[in-house]
């Protein structure tokens, strides 16, 4: 084997060392450390454009939802480029099948109307993330200085046995739709993410630049080597 080859496999290989990620599973990540978490992909609320008494109660629900949970959640929002491509491919589609010259050539200039403009443009689209945890009881928050030695160390992995998995995916699934409800009551509707996402949302994460050019296939087209 060559040795650039051997070279990029060995810093994958070490690389993957240092991700709190053990496996995704089942819509759910679990982390080295034997915790694990759900994902919720939530909708938005234009703040901005509710009258004065519809803001006061917006914010009157939300204090109410964060005093109604007897557990920590993260709210992540992530910008990144817009990706359009699957509604360039469609009108690239329709194009084709369109019998008529002049709107096969309306749908042609407007096609790369719409691609100079996003490219051009940077636009940037908004996603609005909910994470919520699940840690066993005994494993409390780390310490100052049990984070900072993480850092410079690769995490060891915890594995579960599928009985205490199964055991914590129930309890954890108890938090998500306790938040899921709750989130309606404010009018924003929360979508647990399903395996496949969560590996896209990850990859888009860890490979910024990569992932706008460079889909992910399929999760049943993965080839995951064990490490």
């Amino acid at each position: 084997m060559p040795k650039s080859k051997l070279a990029n496999k060995k810093t994958a290989a070490s690389t993957q060392q240092y991700l709190d990620i053990a496996e995704i599973k089942d819509d759910l990540v679990v982390l080295k450390d034997g915790t694990m978490r759900a994902v919720m992909l939530a909708s938005s609320i234009n703040f901005a454009l509710k009258s004065e008494d519809e803001q006061n109660a917006i914010i009157a629900g939300y204090i109410s939802f964060l005093n109604s949970l007897d557990f920590s959640v993260q709210i992540v929002i992530q910008s990144r480029r817009l990706n359009i491509d699957g509604y360039l491919e469609n009108l690239l589609v329709k194009q084709r099948e369109q019998t008529n010259e002049l709107l096969r050539t309306q749908i042609a200039e407007y096609r790369e109307f719409i691609s100079q403009l996003i490219t051009l443009g940077e636009i940037m689209g908004k996603r609005f993330y909910v994470v919520v945890p699940y840690t066993p009881e005994g494993k409390g928050r780390a310490g100052f200085f049990s984070q900072l030695g993480a850092v410079f160390s690769p995490a060891k992995v915890i594995r579960l046995s599928d009985a205490t998995f199964r055991k914590y995916q129930e309890r954890l699934l108890a938090r998500v739709e306790k938040v899921t409800s709750n989130l309606s009551s404010l009018g924003i509707t929360a979508v647990q993410l399903n395996t496949q996402s969560l590996i896209e949302l990850y990859y888009n994460c860890y490979n910024v630049d990569l992932a706008y050019n460079q889909k992910l296939p399929p999760t049943e087209k993965l080839s995951v080597e064990e490490t």
